[in-house]
């Protein structure tokens, strides 16, 4: 069909249509939610220098 002979070469296309149609109802589904930042927090323990610059915590 339409010269393509190989069924994985298909697979490869339907694989490719199904995702993009996957990431735009998953964009048009989380569209208007909430625009604020959102946090991460953290357990590592940070440490500044004098002069501000912060001390990577495997030199510490």
């Amino acid at each position: 069909m339409l010269g393509i002979d190989d069924p994985y070469i298909w697979l490869g296309y339907l694989a490719s249509i199904l995702s993009a149609l996957g990431c735009l109802v998953y964009g048009a589904y989380y569209w208007k939610e909430g625009n604020e930042a959102k946090t991460v927090k953290s357990s590592s323990k940070k440490t500044v220098t004098q002069d501000g610059d912060p001390i990577p915590a495997n030199l510490e």
